[in-house]
């Protein structure tokens, strides 16, 4: 079968023929119908060797829908042919946060060897791929999983992101995103349907600013020296209850914490290298500093019924298997609206 796998620290990937493989007890076979293109994969591809941990050749994908094509021994209550997304936060499923649906805070993934799918254990980016266990897929029902792969990331992660910080979104409240594209354009849209808050909307890009008008953002303002003036405006003055930092670079940890209010939330979900100061004298009082690592299983239910109703969309470009090279090199030009999606 046909894979797109990361196979020289520092090269791009490469679309290689590797064998089908099989599932062992306990494990699904899926017939991959989708696969997500996200930031995280350029970010592990981008890794010196000495912090490299991957394992090479490593098949990419950890946003994966399909149909379930072969069950391995001892599997019961799921049928072949039914269509699934895959959960990619795998965890033991024995330990206290396992046993709440909180595999991606698992205790004990990294003393077991546990990776999740494209980012350790082989990815949906091929014809075919193995799920360890059932409990890793949430029916699809009738949703397309070629517009709705990338939610099993690029929405389950800001829909967690914004649900700690539910409580101060109340009415009269602001909530910037910073960051438009891939997962910024979902959370905006994730922030309209579940909260009352103001959404505004900064990246440095004027079609990103574009994308976050089209899908609901109330304002988009260019992230420079003059935003931080822009947004205090509409908060009075006071600050804003959240900001959602989907880049996670220094310059925008820094705008951030100079917009964040008292008792409001900075969230970090980009991957970005930037740190920030936490003293007493360096941030609001009662505000925190949050980095939240991508959702709980129960909520990639909450985010495709959210689909379901129309509230949530991905903005996507499709590309073939052998041509998935190109849709990493528009996303390290940052030239995708939205996310790219692979369809073997």
């Amino acid at each position: 079968m046909k894979a797109l796998q990361y196979r020289t620290i520092g090269a791009g990937p490469e679309v290689v023929e590797i064998e089908t493989p099989e599932p062992g007890p306990g494990q699904v076979r899926l017939k991959v119908t989708a696969a997500g293109v996200c930031h995280s994969d350029s970010f592990i591809m981008s890794l010196p060797e000495e912090q490299y941990i991957y394992g090479l050749p490593l098949t990419l994908g950890h946003e994966g829908a399909g149909v379930v094509d072969k069950l391995g021994d001892g599997v019961t209550g799921l049928e072949v042919g039914t269509s699934v997304a895959v959960y990619g936060p795998w965890g033991c499923g024995h330990c206290y946060m396992c046993a709440q649906g909180r595999e991606n805070y698992c205790e004990r993934a990294g003393e077991l060897g546990i990776a999740p799918p494209g980012l350790g254990a082989p990815g949906a980016m091929a014809e075919y791929m193995i799920v360890d266990d059932p409990r890793h897929l949430v029916p699809l029902g009738d949703l397309d999983p070629v517009q709705n792969v990338s939610l099993t990331d690029a929405g389950l992660t800001p829909y967690h992101a914004i649900k700690g910080s539910l409580d101060k979104l109340v009415p009269g409240s602001v909530a910037v995103v910073i960051g438009a594209g891939g997962l910024g354009h979902v959370g905006i849209q994730i922030l309209r349907a579940i909260t009352p808050a103001t959404v505004v909307a900064l990246d440095l890009a004027e079609d990103k600013l574009a994308l976050a008008t089209d899908v609901g953002a109330h304002h988009a303002f260019r992230s420079d020296e003059d935003a931080v003036e822009q947004v205090r405006a509409l908060t009075g003055g006071r600050g804003v209850a959240a900001v959602l930092d989907f880049v996670g670079a220094q310059p925008t940890m820094e705008l951030g914490a100079k917009m964040v209010a008292v008792g409001g939330d900075q969230v970090l979900v980009g991957v970005g290298s930037g740190s920030l100061p936490v003293g007493m004298l360096d941030r609001p009082y009662e505000s925190q500093v949050r980095a939240p690592y991508w959702g709980y299983r129960h909520e990639l239910f909450e985010v495709l019924n959210l689909a379901r109703t129309g509230a949530v969309h991905v903005e996507t470009e499709v590309f073939s298997l052998d041509d998935a090279p190109k849709a990493y090199e528009k996303l390290h030009e940052g030239t995708l609206r939205g996310r790219a999606v692979i369809v073997p």
